[in-house]
């Protein structure tokens, strides 16, 4: 019996094909690419569900300050307060639904409304409702104020990047990142991610714009088996065989390499992880952390890149790099990190073109899913199956 899922103005779609064993699975449909009326759903049952990369902490640069950002049509702001805690909500006032914050900046005092000011505190709390009562009359009888602050959205931060919860049921998200923790605290130490450090010039990161749905930058991401043709720089040192597939739990999969030698190969001399195990030294994992935080592990730095979804062909790739303590952000190393970015740069870049020739190829009727290598694609068939499964826990 096929399982379909209605999706909302399109027409309804199985992903039953997805969820069989590798050797006999089809890609997700081309409607999850090329449908507008799909991406609103999957916002609200695929990211929505779990837990989502929004922004960076370090893009809030000091205490009192809020950033609005639009995730997938939908106005949130992003508060960093008084305490350094980050807090989520939704950009609108609780009075009239005027949109509260419209460009990032310092809050000196309260967040007022430009509409009839009503204002709150940074930690979303309603402080202030001017003439709610009449002229000079501020309060109402049976007017609650602590009922009306602005709505939350479940939120957290783990390595630098905000992940957010939009439907509020996901698991603890210390729950969430257990297993992937627990894999790298054998590189890093259980507090390793405690003391790395992103730098303030320009080599801290990347944007990148990509014409494609965000599930292709992750799916590329997940395989190695593109190496020789989209990266043949970067596949001379770091080759095909010596990758190997990553799939932890339901939520986490990629790759991994034995042979990373950029420090080596670019003579670079960064501070490294102090715990990073002798004998994996060349080692290096890149792991998607579904559903769209792609993030990158070696002996002296991390990364992670948040595929900004902005239409179903259109995507944004926002790349932070995080280096080994104080030591390795000063002037000293403004070289080596220069290059590490340089070099990512260059290996994104490269696969601009195959994740857009990607998206053009999902108009053809051609195509209606593809197909999976039951020995190479292990982990991109892992990604859409954790998508079909979201989709079928709708229904």
């Amino acid at each position: 019996m096929t399982h379909t899922i209605a999706i909302p103005g399109t027409a309804s779609i199985s992903v039953d094909s997805v969820l069989k064993p590798i050797d006999r699975a089809s890609g997700l449909p081309n409607e999850a690419y090329t449908s507008v009326e799909f991406m609103k759903f999957e916002r609200d049952h695929v990211l929505g569900k779990s837990w989502a990369g929004l922004g960076f902490f370090d893009d809030l640069p000091k205490k009192s300050y809020a950033k609005p950002i639009d995730f997938m049509g939908l106005p949130l702001l992003v508060l960093r307060n008084k305490k350094n805690q980050i807090k989520v909500f939704h950009n609108v006032c609780s009075h009239r639904g005027m949109r509260l914050v419209n460009e990032e900046t310092e809050i000196q005092g309260s967040l007022r409304c430009p509409y009839h000011s009503w204002s709150y505190n940074l930690d979303g709390e309603l402080k202030a409702t001017p003439h709610l009562g009449g002229v000079g009359q501020h309060k109402v009888e049976g007017f609650h104020h602590c009922d009306h602050g602005l709505k939350p959205v479940r939120s957290s931060v783990w390595m630098g990047v905000i992940f957010i919860n939009l439907s509020g049921d996901a698991p603890e998200f210390d729950e969430y990142i257990e297993p992937l923790a627990k894999r790298w605290n054998a590189f890093l130490g259980n507090n390793g991610l405690d003391n790395v450090r992103s730098p303030l010039d320009d080599g801290k990161g990347l944007r990148i714009e990509v014409r494609s749905n965000w599930k292709l930058p992750v799916e590329n991401y997940c395989e190695s088996y593109h190496l020789p043709w989209i990266h043949p720089d970067l596949n001379r040192y770091s080759r095909l065989e010596d990758h190997y597939h990553i799939m932890i739990g339901e939520n986490f999969g990629g790759q991994g390499s034995t042979a990373y030698r950029l420090s080596m190969d670019a003579d670079i001399s960064l501070p490294l992880f102090p715990e990073w195990p002798q004998d994996k030294l060349e080692h290096a994992e890149y792991i998607a952390f579904y559903p769209n935080v792609l993030l990158g592990l070696q002996t002296d730095h991390v990364y992670a890149m948040i595929i900004e979804p902005v239409a179903h062909d259109r995507s944004i790739e926002h790349l932070r790099l995080f280096y080994v303590n104080d030591e390795a952000i000063s002037d000293k190393h403004a070289g080596s990190r220069k290059t590490i970015l340089e070099t990512w740069r260059a290996v994104f870049g490269e696969d601009v073109d195959a994740v857009e020739g990607l998206q053009k190829g999902r108009a053809s009727p051609g195509f209606s899913g593809g197909v999976f290598s039951p020995v190479m694609d292990n982990p991109t068939h892992h990604f859409h199956c954790w998508v079909a499964q979201k989709l079928q826990n709708t229904n």
